[in-house]
């Protein structure tokens, strides 16, 4: 080369690593094209769009040769071995591969192959880009090495059938930092799977390879809100806009070349998204990639207050296309998201307590605003019967596991009459709630009904009634359900069949400072059994209580759920703004913004069977997985 480069490095060690990395590249890249048989891409010269389109099909479909579904995991020895992170030889997992780091679990070709899994790092199996429940497994499409990638049997589980996205807010995250959550980009609001930014160019060009592989068959395929049943180009809008984004953020990579490569020895044909990356462009066109944040939203300012809720309002923000919506942070945390508004209502809060609040703006492309100054709100004191009650579970020391008492409490500044509020059971923590046990009657400030199964001492000083039955049969493994007119508000007892000791030998009160929606266990105050001088009235906090539900708007259909999707009828469905998916124990596992915007479906994520609550906006309804 004219100069000693053994010279550059005792003068310049960056320097020599930079230019070795230059001559490796140039390497790497020379011997790629080299392996693109001569004449392979003739014909597609002068070609663009849905020509280039169709032609690339008509050249990567001749000499395909399908090596069935079990011969997979030989061609992964090839085509999926890490020899660019780690270096060690195991399976190349994009959905485990940490690039920055050591990667928290690893597998080694042919060994653990799924199989039962429970967790990560139990097994790996067989990932297809494009689900397989769209195309109903069919041959080539499900053994096709270009568009099936070995994944961790769980992660994979987790990606389900869902289209890819961008999550902000996810219900789900992988060790490696995939997500699963809403979509937060414009188009859908769905239920998406984002892998990491190493592996997203790499997920697009696979998608790209699938529809152009399989142009003639897209229209008898199911759309799966991926794809869209045309021949050009094949992909829905909003998921085209994406992986075009992602194509272009994330080029071409060593690790894509050599997979392309080892792919093509063992299906002779390729991917030509790989070899071609320009061809992205040429073939669908470029992503409508906004960068512009919205202005800021000025003049924040709290309207009102109640004694669970507060009010904002602000000044419209401004893009350079159009603002979509707004988030709202409470005391740093992002408690809720709205449409093109300026008023919002926080609900489900303490009363007499003080939140802070900011808010920021964000665009269809999700470009978000510097946050708006912070406004506090303090809501008022006191409270009705609807926001009043909390459900307490203690044992005591009489020696039997069945001495148990449910503490109803007023929390409030006033009298709370008790007439639609009602107790029931479950039988080890499955199947419908029963025994049913209405209350009645006015509770005082302060007060406490306890509802007994047996007689045992009751020496907690601020107790009202003591309300005998054995209709309940507090068993150890039977959580009991507060209900408002039929909506269970709150629950306590051993779930999921004495599983989840959620109360178990001890008495939980909701600490007055969390006035989150959700059953965690981290939000609650814990007593030990035989101690009733700590079972003080402390302020009330939202949680689902706070739902008093009446005649209901909408109706839900199939319920039971076997299929992965319910259905909505009602007149005022597509203007639900929010829909939220708790399970049982009041975890959110699904929220979705404008879940009804297009259609009376909602898909729901794949979930272990048994009983969750739906919100739909304030209303509420139970439906049952199986």
């Amino acid at each position: 080369m004219g100069f000693s480069t053994f010279g550059i490095l005792n003068d310049n060690h960056s320097t020599m690593r930079k230019l070795l990395l230059f001559y490796i590249t140039c390497f790497i890249t020379t011997t790629t094209w080299a392996q693109i048989p001569a004449g392979y891409y003739d014909g597609t010269s002068g070609l663009t769009g849905s020509a280039l389109k169709t032609k690339l099909s008509e050249i990567i479909s001749n000499g395909h040769i399908d090596r069935g579904y079990s011969n997979l995991y030989t061609g992964y020895q090839t085509s999926d071995t890490d020899n660019f992170y780690e270096k060690d030889g195991s399976v190349l997992d994009m959905y485990s591969e940490d690039p920055a780091g050591k990667d928290p679990y690893t597998y080694q070709h042919n060994q653990k192959r799924c199989g039962n899994y429970k967790n990560e790092g139990d097994c790996y199996n067989r990932e297809h880009i494009v689900p397989q429940s769209l195309f109903n497994k069919s041959a080539p499409m499900v053994s096709d090495i270009h568009s099936v990638r070995p994944t961790d049997g769980k992660v994979n589980s987790m990606r389900s059938n869902y289209p890819f996205g961008e999550v902000d807010n996810p219900n789900i995250i992988s060790k490696n930092g995939s997500k699963v959550g809403s979509n937060s980009t414009s188009g859908f609001s769905g239920t998406v799977f984002e892998p990491i930014n190493e592996f997203k160019g790499d997920i697009a060009r696979m998608v790209f390879y699938f529809v152009t592989r399989y142009e003639s068959k897209l229209p008898s395929f199911s759309n799966g809100n991926m794809l869209s049943g045309a021949k050009y180009p094949g992909i829905e809008d909003w998921q085209l806009n994406i992986l075009l984004k992602w194509a272009a953020q994330d080029p071409v990579s060593p690790v894509e070349i050599a997979r392309n490569n080892a792919s093509y020895d063992y299906q002779k044909n390729r991917n030509p998204y790989i070899d071609h990356p320009e061809w992205v462009e040429a073939v669908f066109g470029t992503p409508s990639i906004d960068t512009t944040p919205p202005s800021p939203p000025a003049n924040l300012s709290v309207t009102s207050t109640t004694v669970n809720s507060v009010s904002l309002q602000w000044t419209v923000a401004t893009d350079n296309i159009a603002v979509t919506g707004y988030d709202i942070y409470m005391d740093g945390v992002l408690t809720t998201s709205v449409g093109d508004t300026t008023i919002a209502t926080v609900t489900g809060l303490a009363p007499s307590t003080t939140y802070q609040f900011y808010i920021i703006a964000k665009d269809a492309a999700n470009n978000k605003s510097v946050a708006t100054k912070t406004v506090q709100g303090t809501t008022k004191s006191g409270g009705n019967g609807g926001n009043a009650t909390s459900l307490y579970i203690s044992e005591y020391l009489e020696g039997s596991s069945y001495n148990k008492a449910i503490e109803i409490s007023n929390n409030t500044a006033s009298a709370v009459n008790l007439a639609g509020y009602s107790l029931k059971k479950q039988s080890n923590g499955s199947g419908p709630w029963i025994n049913e046990i209405p209350l009645s009657g006015t509770l005082q400030p302060g007060k406490a009904y306890v509802v007994t199964e047996g007689k045992f001492a009751l020496t907690c000083s601020h107790i009202e009634a003591d309300i005998e039955t054995s209709s309940l049969d507090f068993n150890g493994n039977d959580p009991v359900g507060l209900f408002y007119n039929g909506t269970l508000i709150d629950i306590v007892g051993n779930l999921d069949g004495g599983k989840a000791n959620f109360a178990k030998d001890m008495t939980l009160r909701r600490k007055a400072a969390k006035p989150s929606t959700t059953f965690d266990i981290t939000e609650w105050d814990k007593i030990p059994k035989d101690d009733c001088s700590n079972l003080g009235i402390v302020n009330p906090v939202a949680s689902l209580s706070t739902i008093e539900t009446t005649a209901k708007q909408f109706s839900i259909y199939p319920n039971p759920v076997n299929n992965g999707k319910i259905y909505i009828s009602g007149n005022e469905a597509h203007k639900i703004a929010k829909a939220q998916l708790f399970s049982i124990t009041g975890k959110l596992v699904q929220a979705i913004d404008r879940p009804f915007k297009t259609s009376n479906q909602l898909r729901l994520p794949n979930l272990p069977h048994g009983i969750y609550i739906l919100k739909l906006d304030m209303e509420t309804h139970k439906i049952i997985i199986k």
